[in-house]
């Protein structure tokens, strides 16, 4: 098994001391699990997909707008 180093701020480091019992190393691993399930999930869904830069440029733009839109009121 691999072994990465990671960097929290000195107040996380902090608060996870309080929770002394949790395994920190297995709540950050399976986190990274779920996160590359769910890129793997969209790279495929992506694949499959037959819509263009374009269009999805087009989508982004509208979504950003509706969003602002909701926002703003």
């Amino acid at each position: 098994m691999a072994n990465i180093t990671l960097s929290v701020s000195d107040d996380l480091h902090k608060k996870m001391k309080e929770f002394s019992e949790v395994k920190w190393s297995e709540v950050a691993r399976k986190a990274i699990q779920e996160r590359v399930n769910a890129l793997e999930l969209a790279e495929s869904i992506a694949s499959k997909s037959k819509l263009t830069q374009k269009d999805i440029d087009e989508f982004s733009g509208k979504m950003k707008h509706l969003a602002a839109r909701r926002f703003v009121k």
